[in-house]
């Protein structure tokens, strides 16, 4: 069986994902056709339907729920993760609505997490991730930034206004929801729970290299020193990438419910959203 899979190629996913694509497990007969592709392209191929399995920001999942379903393992959840509002100076007293704001794609967590922040701010525009930093530096506006912008930011003398996961994990008591796996709804339940469980050993398997950092991460991570990498990978793979569990499907099923209230015109199911453990 052959299978379309599809992450970005950002050292966490290139680390939860490396063992499974290059025959480093067992993949018990099932092969992989992957696609490295940023998360906003990512997030319209889901909304689309275009892959089996796919990588996408947990805000954009209300509008792919009725093509896929959530596994257990792979996930981006944690505290102290979230974006991150920048400027170019420092702001005192401000009004989001006086300003033009750059945020990582429109069907991302960055933009609901902003938008539960900052819900009068009108003037947005979506940019790719790492276009960010140039837009504020270049004084248009302020941004939005994710992945390894959140550690490069200050050494160009960029200035936070907000950490919006502190935002979030202070409005919910939840922690962030920002990007997971799922898998085709149409896909035999046995093979669901399948890819879940290798997803799994090829976590596990990368753990038993780590702090190693292999040519298949450095490949597709030539812009960041090592350091960063590392720091991304810290940052992002942990117990929720292993497996949800409770805790981080609550965290999943509160994002979803601030989506519903910031969206009230659009409706969606949360019953039935995640793939039946086998863990």
């Amino acid at each position: 069986m052959k299978l379309t899979l599809g992450f970005s190629p950002c050292p966490n996913d290139t680390y939860i994902f490396d063992a499974l694509v290059n025959n480093k497990i067992d993949t018990e007969g099932i092969e992989f056709d992957v696609q490295l592709e940023d998360v906003q392209t990512l997030n319209q191929w889901a909304i689309e339907g275009k892959l089996d399995i796919t990588k996408l920001s947990y805000g954009v999942l209300p509008l792919a729920l009725d093509k896929y379903i959530v596994l257990n393992c792979g996930s981006a959840l944690g505290k102290g993760v979230g974006p991150i509002l920048i400027s170019n100076w420092e702001l005192g007293i401000w009004n989001a609505e006086n300003f033009t704001i750059a945020i990582p794609g429109k069907n991302t967590t960055a933009h609901l997490l902003f938008s539960l922040a900052y819900p009068n701010a009108k003037n947005k525009i979506f940019l790719r991730y790492d276009e960010i930093e140039n837009f504020v530096l270049a004084n248009k506006g302020l941004g939005v930034i994710i992945h390894e912008n959140r550690f490069t930011y200050e050494q160009k003398g960029l200035k936070k206004i907000i950490d919006l996961g502190d935002y979030w994990e202070k409005e919910t008591a939840n922690p962030i929801p920002l990007g997971g796996i799922v898998i085709k709804r149409n896909v035999d339940i046995n093979v669901q729970q399948q890819i879940d469980k290798l997803i799994k050993k090829s976590i596990e398997y990368a753990y038993t290299k780590y702090p190693e950092l292999n040519d298949y991460i450095r490949t597709h991570s030539q812009e960041m020193s090592e350091a960063v990498m590392r720091k991304h990978i810290d940052l992002y793979v942990n117990n929720y990438s292993v497996n949800l569990g409770e805790e981080g499907k609550a965290a999943i099923i509160k994002l979803l419910d601030v989506y519903q209230t910031i969206n009230p015109q659009e409706s969606f199911s949360t019953n039935n959203i995640f793939v039946k453990s086998i863990f």
